[in-house]
């Protein structure tokens, strides 16, 4: 007499909201935080689960309980067995997304007993340098913090409009090795564009992310860029892209954007095709959260990805931090 298998069981579920420090604050020309609020799901079948982590962005118009709610109404599409093609489809880019989607390729590796990216047929990512990000203030404390950092070999430097060219001066005296990016959240205006790139172009700044505001870049395809500029808000997912030729060099992919790995791969190689440089970047939030985008590593000019840098601690079994190399995830921790 023979034994039937038995069928698996409906996947299951759980999602949480998490709070972590941050090591001082964290400054932007938007505004400055303390903590990073991240929300992790995790989806269990057969005994194994796998994880990912989000950080809502409220210049996005995402909030953490929104973000846990649109998570929690994927119980019922989960235990009928949406997959993670389908869940493209169901839900927008974005946070949530991104934690779902990562769980789900989480999982799959853990039940397929592979990395996940031998799963996907990716180059395995190794150790990689990362940015470490300067925030925003007063050039003098600028300086400061810079000094601390001038080891790294790698800087990213928050800018925020007026005074801007003081703030890139005073970062390079302090930081003379560093090779530097220059990261402006959206805060120049067509007016002080040209002089800012000038700024810091003299202060030998490699890339200058986002200068202005998303939807109001027309001015950048006018200019004559004397460095490269990078579009981060300016961009989400691959349906972004096109739109972006002759305004900017480079794209700056974050899994929070594209919503999961899953798009954010595909996105890579679109924009490579487009000719794009590509940054990996992410939001401030622990290593489960950067994990996922260490296989991305592979095809990036620039890798940013010192969120738990920044914070107080880390969560753990988190990333392998060396100075600013950065090393692949142990399994444990995700893939």
């Amino acid at each position: 007499m023979t034994s039937t298998p038995s069928p698996p069981l409906a996947r299951q579920l759980a999602a949480a909201i998490e709070r972590w420090p941050i090591a001082g604050s964290f400054t932007i020309s938007r505004g400055a935080k303390t903590e990073a609020v991240t929300v992790v799901a995790e989806v269990s079948q057969n005994g194994r689960s796998g994880r990912g982590e989000c950080t809502p962005y409220p210049r996005y118009g995402e909030t953490p309980e929104a973000t846990l709610a649109a998570l929690v109404a994927m119980q019922e599409p989960l235990s009928r067995g949406m997959d993670r093609m389908a869940l493209q489809a169901a839900m927008p880019p974005g946070a949530a997304r991104n934690a779902l989607d990562c769980a789900l390729l989480d999982l799959e590796a853990k039940t397929a007993g592979q990395r996940v990216w031998t799963l996907l047929g990716r180059p395995a990512p190794r150790s990689c340098t990362t940015a470490f990000t300067i925030s925003l203030g007063t050039p003098d404390a600028m300086a400061a913090a810079t000094a601390k950092a001038a080891h790294r070999p790698l800087l990213k430097i928050k800018l925020g409009g007026d005074g801007d060219g003081a703030r890139i001066a005073a970062v390079r005296k302090a930081a003379p090795e560093s090779e530097l990016i220059v990261d402006a959240n959206e805060a120049w205006t067509p007016d002080n564009l040209e002089q800012n790139l000038k700024a810091c172009a003299g202060a030998g700044v490699t890339l200058v992310e986002q200068p202005l505001p998303a939807g109001k870049d027309e001015a950048l395809a006018r200019i004559k860029r004397p460095i490269a500029v990078c579009a981060d808000e300016s961009v989400h997912d691959r349906a972004s892209l096109t739109d972006l030729r002759g305004r900017y060099d480079a794209v700056n992919i974050k899994l929070d954007k594209t919503g999961g790995l899953t798009e954010a791969l595909v996105m890579a190689d679109a924009a490579q095709a487009l000719g794009f440089e590509i940054m990996i970047g992410c939001m401030v939030a622990t290593s489960l959260a950067m994990a996922p985008a260490m296989l991305l590593a592979p095809q990036a000019r620039f890798v940013d990805l010192d969120g738990p840098l920044l914070l107080a601690r880390d969560r753990d079994g988190g990333l392998r931090y060396d100075g600013s190399l950065v090393y692949p995830p142990e399994a444990a921790l995700w893939g």
